[in-house]
């Protein structure tokens, strides 16, 4: 009996040498590619911000002056109560940016916009916004649909987006003529669906919270 006793303290002191260490690793491993892994992040940011908003000399942060939730969370709903009547309840807003000139004034807002309805998952992008409510474009930070269908967004659907001026896009199974018309990509109408919607949120959250499309540029 005293043998098993010892054998199981053993094991115990093994076991917990193991998890100690492991432990101790992660740790290292943790703190030797925390700051490589967030200076990637924010090239990867700043990246997308001009890829959607060229002509800015600068971006800032949105502050809850500027009409910013305030939340300390990633990302957050905006306080709007037609944002579930719009149909935008499985679309989250995370960060908002205030795109500038040379001179600090103000062209637009590039938005972060996250989607949990597509197929794959989660799908986040940026989108650039002028004050006159032009949306520049969107540029695709997340996505994981599947591989030849949904996949095929940055394809299809980005270019679409580019240069348009309206409050609300719907995408259409054939050729778009309109204005605010969208080409659904081709077998993958819930991704085609998540885009569309949550450029939708972000219009409507540009028009409704940041008081933007008054024309002035």
């Amino acid at each position: 009996m005293n043998n098993d006793i010892k054998n199981m303290i053993k094991d115990s002191l093994v076991l917990f040498a193991i998890t100690l260490t492991a432990g101790l690793i992660l740790g290292v491993v943790y703190q030797v590619t925390k700051d490589p892994i967030a200076a990637q992040q924010e090239k990867a940011k700043q990246e997308a911000c001009r890829e959607v908003f060229a002509d800015a000399a600068g971006f800032a942060e949105m502050t809850a002056q500027d009409g910013e939730s305030g939340t300390e969370s990633e990302y957050s709903t905006p306080p709007d109560a037609s944002w579930t009547e719009q149909g935008f309840s499985g679309v989250d807003i995370g960060e908002t940016l205030i795109a500038q000139d040379a001179g600090g004034n103000t062209l637009g807002y590039v938005i972060t916009v996250i989607d949990h309805e597509g197929y794959g998952g989660d799908i986040s992008f940026m989108m650039g916004i002028r004050n006159d409510g032009t949306l520049n474009g969107i540029s695709l930070l997340s996505i994981s649909e599947t591989a030849g269908l949904g996949m095929r967004a940055e394809e299809v659907l980005k270019p679409q987006f580019a240069e348009k001026n309206a409050e609300r896009f719907e995408y259409v199974k054939g050729n778009a003529v309109e204005e605010h018309q969208i080409d659904a990509i081709s077998g993958a109408t819930i991704t085609t669906n998540a885009v569309t919607n949550g450029v939708n949120a972000g219009l409507h959250y540009f028009h409704t919270v940041l008081g933007g499309g008054n024309g002035n540029e």
